[in-house]
């Protein structure tokens, strides 16, 4: 916990106090030709950490001239404490404001760009309650949940490749539908575009190939998490997802935040994860602390329309790690793993349309609304915030897309 409060204006007792301090990459409009490079975000302002690293002749100063965190991910935990505890000290220590205030920059004067270079994509299932919602909603006659899945995290891999910072548009995707009542699919545009609710995690020291992670291990190669909307095609999932699970109803794009929050930052919101049971085996199992206490709004054209706990996810992170490791499939700095739908056990807590409006069949939004799923021109906010080490709350920052027609 910082000593002492910041004297950067109007930043002490807000949501990015010094306890929270995200990193992202920006541009500035008066940059001509110049990439963007890594910065922190402190109050309403965003540090441009390049310079003043430069000036103090900081060991890693090269990290954050970089377009990407990639460099700065690369580097291990004690790196990544120790310029946390130095930016700490520039934006506290009254003597370091001479060199520090003159690279300070309004933040709605920045341009944020994708945060890191992703590796690879995985994305889990860990929430029970979702993933009990969803048997119900398409199994009603058997038991919500598979057999696999009190014993291992579930998930898929996606595609690297359409993850996009928030503020970037989605377009309506097409692909083949098969509806209950026809005999043969047709090729369109999906009918029930749907989001989810989810945490991203952030990888940044690897592994090599052939040894596993340890859940003891979480924190020696996570960096830090951010909001992540892993946006579903449900008509194009349903026709496509058996047996090999989902392939191009969840590829055309997935929405991360444009700022990465460090796990550090996370210590006050840890908690206990729910009740396992059965017991997971030896190589998942966890102690205290294995949960977060992060607390999800989900704005549909800027009305709320849940508010998702991931203190009830079933599964931990590091389980979710130490699972995608076990067989000994290597990390990459900037792997990005995600934690599946977050949603509670009441009805606006529920992280997906799909949920809301329980299969299409109970339109949600009020005694009016005929909503179920995703209309072009709408907007959807993700906003996530977790207890900050100095007694409020520090904001994970918000993930946001608006759908456009398909090509």
């Amino acid at each position: 916990m910082p000593a002492r409060q910041t004297w950067v204006d109007g930043a002490a007792g807000s949501s990015y106090d010094v306890d929270n301090l995200p990193y992202g990459v920006f541009s500035h409009s008066s940059w001509e030709g110049e990439q963007g490079r890594v910065g922190v975000r402190i109050g309403d302002h965003v540090l441009d950490l390049a310079p003043v690293a430069a000036a103090e002749m900081l060991e890693v100063a090269h990290v954050f001239e970089a377009p990407a965190l990639n460099p700065l991910l690369a580097l291990d935990r004690a790196h990544w404490s120790g310029v946390r505890r130095w930016i700490v000290s520039l934006l506290t220590d009254e003597a370091e404001r001479g060199l520090v205030e003159p690279h300070l920059l309004p933040v709605d004067e920045v341009t944020l760009s994708m945060p890191f270079e992703v590796a690879d994509y995985v994305d889990f299932y860990c929430s029970l309650d979702h993933a009990s919602n969803v048997g119900k909603i398409f199994r009603p006659d058997a038991e919500p949940l598979l057999p696999n899945w009190r014993h291992l995290p579930v998930g898929y891999h996606g595609r690297a490749g359409t993850v996009v910072v928030s503020g970037t548009d989605v377009r309506r995707p097409c692909g083949q539908r098969k509806a209950p009542d026809q005999d043969q699919p047709t090729y369109g545009p999906t009918g029930r575009l749907d989001i989810e609710c989810e945490l991203g995690f952030v990888v940044g020291a690897p592994s090599a190939q052939g040894e596993r992670v340890a859940t003891s291990a979480f924190e020696e190669h996570v960096f830090g998490v951010l909001p992540l909307n892993d946006w579903s095609a449900r008509d194009i999932q349903a026709w496509e997802y058996v047996p090999l699970g989902p392939f191009l109803g969840k590829s055309f794009a997935t929405s991360v935040a444009g700022w990465v929050t460090p796990l550090e930052a996370l210590d006050a919101a840890r908690v206990d994860l729910p009740a396992q049971d059965p017991a997971p085996l030896d190589y998942l199992a966890v102690g205290p602390g294995a949960g977060y206490d992060i607390a999800f709004e989900v704005l549909l054209n800027g009305e709320t329309v849940a508010r998702p706990p991931y203190s009830s996810m079933y599964w931990s992170p590091a389980q979710m790690l130490a699972h995608m490791t076990v067989n000994g499939a290597s990390l990459r700095t900037g792997d990005l793993f995600a934690s599946g739908t977050v949603s509670g056990a009441e009805r606006d807590q529920r992280g997906s349309f799909l949920e809301l409006s329980w299969g299409g069949r109970e339109p949600f939004g009020g005694p009016d609304s005929q909503r179920t799923f995703l209309e072009d021109g709408d907007t959807v906010t993700l906003r996530a915030t977790a207890a900050g080490t100095l007694g409020g709350r520090i904001a994970l920052g918000e993930v946001t897309g608006t759908i456009t027609p398909a090509a």
